[in-house]
């Protein structure tokens, strides 16, 4: 089995750990100009209750009496937002509280610790960095591990923390437990798209899955850095669990970014640049960032869930009948490939593969 593209393709140069930074600075002037983003501040963010963000009940996709409307009204989350709240997901309480528990405590341990685990040479997998390709480019204010957990032979333990005692373990129960709430919302879009589900466990075969877990310093300068510089997700579909009640994901819709405030217990699900260009442009891969909070920190952890390698990404067969293809086939490798060999710019990628 070939492992997922972005453990062997792509690399990053490095970078000042962005925790040490933040915890060295006394005052705003302290903060480097690299991490200073105009575009912060650019564009307007909508206010608190100009549009919540869709609730999809996992529960009710999978009863027999409400699972035809609650399929709806994931549908119409996929296509006006592809964004949604998850709740009732039947992930156990003790599986993703243990999994936040342990990453707070691997971020406080001290920085030669975390980096006994940092990416090797020509990988993106392990503690660092990602999307730095060049040495005047603008840096978030985050630090991040990215490590692979399926397929199971795929995994590289060497990188997995070893401290925390039980990360490993924490990490693999809930890797396995995120695999059957993505199967599930994979079969109903696939339904919801008029594709057979068959067509979609073939692409996503295995279900690859990788997490990417960040931490965002506090930072004096708040509103002039971002943790997550503005992109999509080079992926199928995400499920994010948001470690602390720190908010700081925004998305952008309509010229506006729109603040998530997460619900107790819940994951945001959305979608990737691979649906969106597998649906034709029917769900949408929308463009999303991280802020960052003035003296609070933050952190998730992001699974992404792909498809195989060997896949061709293109618009389906059966969702272009009596229309045109809007986007470009390609390998995923070769996807990926362009995925990684730059900063993340919005939706630029997936917009330049639009026919």
């Amino acid at each position: 089995m070939a492992k997922p593209s972005f453990q062997c393709l792509g690399t990053s140069i490095d970078v000042p750990n962005v925790q040490a930074l933040a915890a060295s600075i006394a005052n705003p002037a302290d903060v480097p100009p690299r991490y200073v983003r105009p575009e912060a501040k650019a564009d307007p963010v909508a206010s608190d209750g100009d549009s919540e963000l869709p609730v999809i009940d996992f529960s009710r996709l999978l009863h027999h009496r409400f699972s035809r409307e609650e399929s709806a009204k994931l549908h119409h989350a996929c296509v006006d937002w592809g964004f949604f709240q998850l709740i009732n997901h039947g992930v156990p309480d003790q599986a993703t509280e243990k999994m936040k528990a342990d990453i707070v405590e691997f971020f406080k341990l001290p920085l030669e610790e975390k980096k006994a685990f940092a990416q090797l040479p020509n990988s993106l997998e392990g503690y660092g960095q990602a999307f730095v390709v060049s040495d005047d480019q603008k840096l978030d204010w985050a630090d991040m591990l990215t490590l692979i957990t399926r397929p199971l032979q795929s995994r590289n333990i060497d990188l997995w923390p070893a401290q925390p005692l039980t990360f490993r373990d924490s990490l693999s129960c809930y890797s396995m437990e995120l695999k059957s709430v993505a199967g599930t919302l994979l079969e109903v879009m696939a339904k919801n798209l008029g594709v057979a589900p068959e067509e979609f466990s073939t692409i996503f075969q295995d279900q690859p899955q990788g997490v990417k877990i960040n931490y965002y310093p506090p930072c004096p300068r708040a509103d002039e850095v971002l943790g997550l510089s503005s992109h999509t997700d080079g992926t199928g579909l995400t499920l994010l669990l948001h470690v602390n009640d720190v908010e700081g994901l925004q998305i952008r819709k309509g010229g506006n970014w729109f603040p998530v405030k997460p619900l107790p217990g819940a994951l945001t699900a959305y979608i990737g640049d691979i649906i969106e260009i597998l649906s034709n442009g029917v769900y949408k891969s929308l463009e999303h960032r991280a802020i960052i909070n003035l003296k609070e920190d933050r952190a998730t952890v992001a699974a992404l869930h792909g498809p195989r390698e060997d896949s061709v990404i293109g618009p389906l067969a059966e969702i272009v009948k009596g229309c045109k293809p809007k986007y470009v086939s390609m390998s995923y490798g070769e996807f990926m490939k362009t995925y990684f060999s730059t900063k993340p710019e919005g939706r630029r990628l997936v917009e330049s593969l639009m026919l």
